[in-house]
């Protein structure tokens, strides 16, 4: 199975996911976004970055790879995500049907992969472990008032910065 069919297998659980616990769930058009899905939460909207976990054998633990991939016919490149980018990244475990909900900045204070035990073998927890079914934390999220002020563009108008309020119209 190649990466993008588990990406779909991955982002299609965890919409059914949020369905099933009352979400409102919207899916941007194509793939250009840095995030694969938001959530209509009234007053605000909520992005969400999938990531499918793989089984590493040898360390007998699961893994997702906490950067951005960008590929073309011939380089693939990985980078960081921003902080902006989205507002919480959802790891999900196929296997396990389990789900791994971690806020943007937790997610990119990763370097580049995510170990996620799910056995009790280890006498400390990874602080991935925090997370798991953190579903409250949406809900948290939520709650808690926007800290950023929409600006008005004009169509057809690209946004650059912070533009300087359009005068009144009578």
């Amino acid at each position: 199975m190649d990466t993008k069919l588990k990406a779909d297998i991955a982002e299609s659980a965890v919409v059914t996911e949020l369905l099933k616990r009352g979400f409102r769930v919207l899916k941007p058009v194509g793939d250009r976004l840095p995030y694969d899905l938001a959530l209509d939460l009234g007053e605000r909207l909520c992005r969400l970055q999938v990531k499918a976990a793989w089984f590493d054998r040898k360390k007998e633990l699961y893994a997702v790879d906490a950067r951005r991939t960008k590929t073309n016919r011939r380089v693939m490149r990985r980078a960081k995500y921003d902080d902006g980018d989205f507002d919480f990244a959802i790891l999900y475990l196929e296997d396990r049907q389990a789900y791994y909900v971690m806020p943007s900045n937790v997610f990119n204070d990763y370097g580049s992969t995510i170990s996620l035990i799910e056995g009790d073998k280890r006498q400390r927890k990874p602080r991935s472990a925090d997370y798991r079914e953190r579903w409250d934390l949406v809900s948290i999220w939520a709650a808690q008032p926007a800290t950023a002020e929409a600006t008005p563009v004009k169509f057809g108008e690209p946004f650059a910065g912070n533009p300087e309020p359009s005068p009144a119209i009578d």
